[in-house]
């Protein structure tokens, strides 16, 4: 009996040096990617501080991470159309083009540094061009449906880079994970 109460003492004593010892085991060095993805800009909801937009990501989405953003009235209609866009973060214009080649239609890339950047598509219109510095808050655009390979309705198409790959969004501090449709106020930019 006093045997297996020992053993049953020096089991409980292992796991609870195991337990105390694991977070040091956690604690690794950091490799440079994950550097990177902690120099992530703090990105905001890219409309007027206030609103409240829906964001969906489905299965078959391109690229995978993005979002795609869209505003319903009182009475649950879309009315996106024509809505302002604004900057998610501060940074410079690396393109503002229309694209023919690519479902994007009117399209603008900023680039935030430590190779992040922000992708906007099927606007309306453009309120910047390449070489601009932009700031947060500050409106690069309208809502449209711009596109010269689809039919589409009226919506924001919204992706983060990251070193030239699409990655999980992260805006306002919420991880946007793929195939959710979900709200998000904004506050891009408040007071």
């Amino acid at each position: 009996m006093r045997r297996h109460a020992q053993r049953l003492l020096a089991a409980v004593s292992t796991v609870a040096a195991l337990a105390v010892a694991a977070p040091a085991a956690v604690a690794t060095p950091q490799t440079a990617e994950s550097a990177g993805l902690q120099a992530r800009p703090n990105f905001k909801v890219p409309f007027l501080c206030g609103q409240t937009w829906v964001g969906s990501n489905w299965n078959g989405h391109s690229p995978a991470h993005s979002i795609d953003w869209n505003h319903y009235s009182a009475d649950g209609a879309r009315d996106d159309y024509n809505r302002r866009v604004f900057a998610s973060a501060g940074g410079t214009v690396l393109s503002s083009y229309y694209s023919t080649s690519t479902g994007y239609g009117n399209t603008i890339v900023i680039g935030h540094g430590n190779g992040w950047q922000t992708r906007y598509a099927h606007l309306r219109t453009r309120a910047v061009q390449k070489g601009d510095r932009v700031k947060l808050g500050q409106k690069i655009g309208r809502v449209g449906k711009s596109s010269a390979l689809y039919n589409i309705t009226a919506h924001l198409h919204y992706e983060q880079i990251h070193n030239g790959n699409v990655v999980v969004a992260v805006v306002q501090h919420v991880r946007w994970n793929d195939y959710l449709k979900r709200s998000q106020r904004s506050n891009n930019s408040c007071g």
